[in-house]
């Protein structure tokens, strides 16, 4: 990972079938686009553990964060780029609250990208719109 670039991780969190998905607050940046939670990586933080971490502060939930299931670099006209990871998470518990999200919701995959999401997930929502219902 080059100086300046940021690494950002997204969980994958699966119920019945369905993935869960938020809303940015109209207020910050990207109002009202769609992302899967998750967030930056702090410095000298392992990346499952940022995603853990970041889990409790948006969702209220603890979490098993599994396997990787995509990675790549993103680069936004502004020129600000990052490296973005999803993980897989393989269980949760806590009273799943949104703390940070103008609305949250479970989503089918194959009807993800129906939905506005940024521009860096989008690769991503393509790959999960094709996933059979038993996946990943």
């Amino acid at each position: 990972m080059s100086a300046g670039t940021v690494e950002v991780v997204a969980a994958v969190m699966m119920r019945d079938g369905k993935i869960l998905i938020g809303q940015r607050k109209r207020g910050g940046r990207h109002p009202l686009k769609w992302e899967f939670p998750g967030g930056k990586v702090e410095m000298g933080e392992d990346p499952r553990a940022a995603l853990a971490r970041e889990l409790r502060e948006e969702l209220n939930v603890d979490a098993v964060v599994g396997e990787e299931l995509d990675f790549y670099e993103v680069d936004y006209q502004d020129g600000f780029s990052f490296q973005l990871h999803f993980y897989r998470v393989t269980e949760f518990w806590g009273e799943l609250r949104n703390l940070d999200f103008e609305q949250i919701v479970w989503e089918k995959p194959a009807r993800l990208p129906a939905y506005d999401f940024l521009d860096g997930d989008i690769t991503f929502v393509s790959k999960v719109a094709r996933w059979r219902p038993e996946a990943p």
